[in-house]
């Protein structure tokens, strides 16, 4: 008989001091390998390095192909999907998913697809719903589903989203979680292979050996209205048991909350770049007309005027949209969490003997 060795975790907005919590607990003895993804912004991070202050278990950024050992730590590399393969750890850098890179769906799926009903997976505090579709992967397979109890989440909704399209097996304050892992994975289960169901199947962002071309045998539901925040290509509609998924040629994957975000972002970007060409347009035109009185040409010093009032005019309208957003406005939620914002998150180290 197995038992519950791998336990998976996920967390953004909120999530160094929550992830800092559970890791101070752990026993120094745990019989399972902690796999964790924090959304992170690029460049070096320090989360290491806090979780090795706080807590017994060693923690660290991975190397692609690490052996998964009990007793340790693995957290995902900034801008950089962590998956498992048979007793390994992969580190990608794959498509984005849900708008972000590490994402949690990626490992979730991937701890599933491999160890089945081994899997005890995490959804802790969050923005949107990156989280959801992985920990129906993890309960297709027959593991064990755990979130944080919104009520005292920092960002509550991915488990919120989590709760609403998953069966939980427990809902929890984050400080009794270790007490149930440690318990868990005490717990034998039967072994057995996954299967292979539809949340359960492998996308672009896990090990990104799928086909880019999408072809008449992988076909992932049916072809969208919509097209990628990111890449602008063709998305693939697919209702997956309840959660909506959409999937673009290249391997970039949405929920509906992260498409909103990412076309929230995308109109953000366009509207910056049309109050800044309407600027310069204004700046220009208003140039053109100093140098054309400066030539006595009057007529045509009044036509670049009257061009640049125009600009000034547009550019204002834009200005004023991007200013004063609607106070029912989307904002993206799904913001990495930067180092410059780890320290303010992390609690203090115990004193003395840890219990």
């Amino acid at each position: 008989m197995a038992h519950h060795d791998i336990i998976v975790i996920g967390a953004s907005a909120g999530g160094v001091e929550a992830i800092s919590t559970i890791a101070a607990q752990l026993p120094r003895d745990l019989q399972a390998a902690v796999l964790i993804v924090l959304h992170l912004s690029k460049g070096r991070s320090l989360f290491p390095e806090i979780l090795n202050r706080v807590g017994r278990l060693p923690a660290a950024h991975p190397a692609d192909g690490a052996s998964l050992l009990y007793g340790r730590i693995y957290l995902a590399p900034p801008d950089h999907h962590m998956v498992v393969e048979g007793d390994t750890v992969r580190i990608v850098h794959g498509p984005t998913e849900n708008g972000v890179r590490p994402a949690v769906d990626p490992l979730f799926r991937s701890a599933a697809r491999t160890y089945g009903s081994r899997v005890i997976a995490i959804v802790l505090t969050g923005s949107l719903d990156d989280g959801t579709a992985g920990l129906a992967a993890v309960k297709e397979a027959g593991g064990i589903a755990v979130v944080q109890d919104p009520a005292e989440a920092f960002a509550p909704s991915m488990p919120r989203s989590a709760m609403q399209s998953v069966r939980i097996d427990h809902v929890l304050p984050v400080r009794e979680i270790p007490l149930l892992l440690t318990a868990l994975t005490r717990e034998s289960v039967p072994a057995g292979s996954p299967g292979l169901g539809p949340h359960l199947r492998p996308m672009e962002p896990d090990l990104g050996k799928l086909p880019l071309a999408v072809t008449s045998t992988d076909r992932p539901g049916v072809v969208s209205v919509f097209s990628c925040p990111e890449c602008h290509g063709t998305l693939w509609e697919a209702d997956e048991e309840g959660i909506l998924r959409f999937r673009c040629r290249i391997g970039h994957v949405y929920s509906p909350d992260s498409m909103l975000a990412a076309q929230t972002d995308s109109v953000d970007r366009a509207l910056w770049a049309a109050l800044r060409s309407l600027e310069e347009r204004a700046a220009l035109t208003r140039k053109m007309s100093e140098r054309a009185r400066s030539r006595q040409h009057g007529w045509v010093a009044r036509a670049f005027e009257d061009r640049a009032r125009a600009a000034e005019e547009h550019a204002a309208v834009v200005r004023h949209l991007l200013m004063n957003r609607a106070a029912g406005h989307i904002v993206p939620d799904h913001t990495d969490t930067p180092d410059s914002a780890i320290d303010a998150q992390v609690p203090e180290p115990a004193t003395g003997e840890q219990a």
